[in-house]
């Protein structure tokens, strides 16, 4: 697969389904995250902004933006 250059980075107003599009390697993240939000992030909430992903499954915003920053450098 090829690393993907040239898109923009990701910003807590995209949608979930935004960041998995443009980066393929994000969804791995958000399925680590699955078992503390309780229930499936890509299936609940798709077309939510990251922003209300993270309030509403009260995670650590800065640690889960750095770990989808740091698999899209991978």
């Amino acid at each position: 697969m090829p690393k993907e250059k040239n898109l923009p980075p990701i910003t807590l107003e995209m949608t979930v389904l935004d960041i998995v599009s443009c980066f393929e390697a994000t969804e791995e993240v958000f399925k680590s995250y699955d078992a503390q939000a309780g229930e499936c992030i890509c299936c609940n909430s798709l077309f939510e902004p990251l922003k209300t992903v993270i309030e509403r499954y009260g995670l650590d915003g800065n640690r889960f933006l750095t770990e989808l920053l740091a698999k899209i450098r991978d």
